[in-house]
């Protein structure tokens, strides 16, 4: 035999067929229970995350608001006080006879009406019934 001969003898046409292999059908459920269980777990997860980040967007908000609360209290506050200055007696009077020209009213021009107080009614007893 020559070295051509054992060449030749090496190529043989060989079928290829496709194996067909049957489905296991124990090894399909456990595919599909861990995927189940996988995609059960990463439902968790997400859950758990937009809880976390909620939780922290709310933190986030008051600690905001609080702050605008503080801001609104100091504004707040010195409205306030601005109001007390302007309704000063003082301050009104100066700008009444600076600025308007009014002249205060002399002790005979003044009349001063004094607030009448309601009187306390009587006891039960004292009052008649029909």
């Amino acid at each position: 035999m020559s070295g051509l001969d054992f060449d030749y003898a090496g190529r043989r046409d060989i079928r290829n067929n496709p194996i067909v292999r049957e489905v296991d059908k124990v090894r399909q459920r456990e595919l599909w229970r861990s995927a189940a269980v996988g995609v059960f777990l990463v439902f968790v997860l997400l859950f758990s995350a937009w809880q976390h980040f909620e939780l922290l967007q709310l933190g986030y908000r008051i600690e905001q608001m609080q702050q605008e609360r503080a801001r609104a209290l100091v504004i707040n506050r010195h409205l306030k006080l601005e109001i007390e200055t302007l309704k000063a007696p003082d301050r009104i009077e100066r700008i009444a006879t600076e600025q308007l020209d009014l002249v205060a009213p002399g002790s005979d021009e003044a009349i001063v009406i004094e607030r009448v107080v309601p009187a306390t009614p009587p006891d039960r007893s004292l009052v008649a019934t029909r």
